[in-house]
């Protein structure tokens, strides 16, 4: 282990760690902007404006009645279906951003949409902070949504295109962590600030956040492998070498660009004929063979385009076992319900608990981020599917204690269930499925798989946001009790992922191809 941590750490620079770090805060405002109503909801809502004795030992709370600007409002009055449309509308966004990110990072580059992200979150947060009304407030859920959704989909992929080949499971991971340190801090700042005004000092802190993320992008390269794919491979081998440091040898890696190159990448494009056998050797078309031969083992030339369009990769046969693959884990990672702890716990768990239900969000995101972190090697050790099918079947093994130990009113075992609950999530169904369309599709299709991932994860995660409380508030007037009847639900929605994962979802690691993944011979078919 030491040895691997060794070589692991001889392997990045520095500047692959800020790189890192500077794309991985678009989903850390994803985490920030999907959690940010939970702990002020109350105070948001006008349904209360008491402030609690802990959060006023901070100098920044302020008491009800201190001067404030007479065109902002002390609070957003919202029935419970309101608020569940101004939360879920986030989500709508989401899908919005998902569906155009592919295409957009495809054809512009991934920095440029990267930076189209930061203006959204900029944008939002804006009118978030500022908003007066349902509408306004909503608007800026909608335009947080769509920088959320194209991050999701371009930060994975332009992570595992700089990450070094050996260690993009754990710089995949990287993504969710993020993730995860949005929610904890929006969950921190919530419980902190949940006070008349006071709360769209929340909102503001993702402003400054966007703004962070959009300077930070001027030093960020352009994805090497998308350099290549576009003709530029002199500019793809600099920005590599820039990437992995000096003194590192990348010839390994640019191989897989311009296999059996004999110095034509040096031109960066300088003809047609260079640019296109550029491409062709990215997309896995030896030079050596002529462009017209059509039998053999080798894939079929496509060196008449780049990339495959959103509904060009449902039609290809290649690609069509990977778009189910990753669309159903994706659902799987919504459907088992994560973002019912995220966005409801505050409210859901108020009375069910002996403690502060807010606190226990807090602790619940610290135990998502710390375990997201340990497990993020994992994918790398033990492999993508078997990490996935621990945390399914955690999960739902959690969900179902949950739903148990909240009709029998036992509170502790309550509150225990919800941190394994969490915790099982970050074992596999937090960080996997952002790092599997990569590896089971080839360069070509990696835009357009994204983008219908994260398509059907946004319309998941719509469907939870917006019915959950409905649903949960039906099944507790139905059956009676303490409520908590939902989770049975989202254990047998578990139960059903388990089963798909097991049957349709290949391990990619150790796989040193796209048809190795899949068990196949490179022909035509």
């Amino acid at each position: 282990m030491s040895t691997s941590l060794a070589d692991r750490v001889r392997d990045v620079s520095f500047y692959l760690v800020l790189v890192v770090f500077i794309a991985t805060l678009g989903p850390l405002q994803f985490g920030y902007h999907l959690a940010e109503l939970n702990a002020p909801e109350d105070v948001i809502t006008c349904r209360t404006s008491k402030l609690n004795r802990v959060r006023s030992l901070f100098f920044f709370s302020r008491q009800p009645g201190d001067e404030h600007p007479s065109w902002l409002s002390r609070c957003i009055p919202m029935t419970e279906i309101a608020f569940a449309t101004v939360s879920s509308i986030f989500t709508l966004g989401g899908l919005i951003g998902a569906l155009s990110a592919g295409p957009v990072s495809s054809k512009r580059g991934r920095l440029v949409a990267m930076r189209l992200t930061a203006l959204c979150y900029l944008t939002g947060s804006v009118t978030e902070t500022l908003a007066s009304g349902i509408v306004a407030m909503a608007a800026g859920r909608l335009i947080t949504g769509l920088g959320a959704g194209a991050s999701t989909v371009i930060v994975p992929l332009y992570i595992s295109e700089v990450a070094p080949p050996a260690e993009r499971g754990f710089f995949g991971a990287m993504t969710q962590v993020s993730i995860n340190v949005g929610i904890l801090a929006t969950q921190t700042f919530g419980y902190l600030l949940s006070s008349e005004y006071m709360w769209r000092w929340v909102f503001f802190i993702g402003l400054a956040l966007s703004a962070a993320q959009g300077v930070g992008l001027l030093v960020v390269p352009e994805s090497p492998a998308w350099l290549a794919a576009h003709g530029k491979g002199a500019v793809a081998r600099r920005t590599l070498q820039r990437i992995r440091g000096r003194h590192f040898d990348i010839s390994a890696e640019a191989a897989s660009w311009d296999k059996d190159n004999d110095g034509e990448a040096a031109a960066g494009g300088e003809d047609d004929d260079a640019a296109e056998e550029e491409e062709s050797r990215l997309l896995g078309q030896p030079t050596t063979e002529p462009v017209a031969a059509s039998t053999g083992p080798a894939n079929p030339p496509r060196r008449q385009r780049t990339h495959l369009g959103f509904f060009e990769v449902v039609r290809d046969p290649r690609c069509r076992p990977a778009i189910v693959a990753c669309v159903g884990i994706m659902v799987a990672q919504q459907l088992c319900g994560i973002n019912s702890i995220v966005m409801y716990s505050v409210s859901l768990l108020a009375d069910l608990l002996p403690f502060s239900s807010a606190i226990l969000t807090i602790a619940v995101s610290f135990v998502n981020l710390a375990m997201t972190l340990a497990c993020s090697p994992l994918p790398d050790r033990i492999g993508r599917k078997r990490c996935l099918l621990i945390s399914i079947v955690g999960q739902g093994t959690s969900a179902f204690v949950l739903a148990l130990s909240i009709v029998l009113e036992a509170k502790v075992l309550s509150a225990v269930a919800v941190v394994f609950f969490v915790a099982f999530f970050a074992v596999g169904l937090g960080p996997v499925p952002f790092i599997m369309a990569s590896e089971l599709v080839g360069q070509e299709a990696v835009g357009a798989t994204q983008s219908w991932c994260l398509a059907s994860n946004y319309t998941a995660t719509f469907i939870v946001v917006q019915f959950f409380p409905l649903v949960n508030k039906w099944l507790n007037e139905w059956l009676g009790g303490a409520g908590g009847w939902v989770y049975f639900v989202f254990a047998g929605f578990a139960a059903c992922s388990a089963v798909f994962v097991s049957w349709k979802v290949p391990e990619t690691l150790g796989r040193k191809d796209v048809d190795e993944v899949w068990g196949r011979t490179r022909r035509i078919d």
